[in-house]
């Protein structure tokens, strides 16, 4: 399983990490729809993958808005169930 995990920084300061099994993702877009913020298509693949921005190496920046409700509504939202989120 190739892992994306992201940080979202919310309110309260706590990290959330959100993971895709890209190997499952059929790109049906739902992440991406419901959750711009996270979710993006990779250009490369087609496939489901976290922005940027809050990708665990890279520095993520620190929003005010609540992106782990975001975050869980895309994983529930997943006719293949390939989104998990943590914390």
């Amino acid at each position: 399983m190739e892992e994306y995990p992201s940080r979202d920084r919310n309110g309260g300061g706590s990290v959330v990490k959100v993971t895709i099994d890209r190997s499952g993702c059929i790109s049906c877009e739902s992440c991406w729809t419901l959750c711009p913020g996270i979710f993006e298509q990779n250009p490369e693949d087609a496939f489901s993958e976290i922005t940027e921005r809050y990708r665990v190496n890279d520095n993520p920046a620190e929003d005010g808005e609540d992106l782990a409700d975001c975050a869980v509504e895309a994983a529930d939202s997943c006719p293949v169930t390939v989104i998990f989120v943590e914390g």
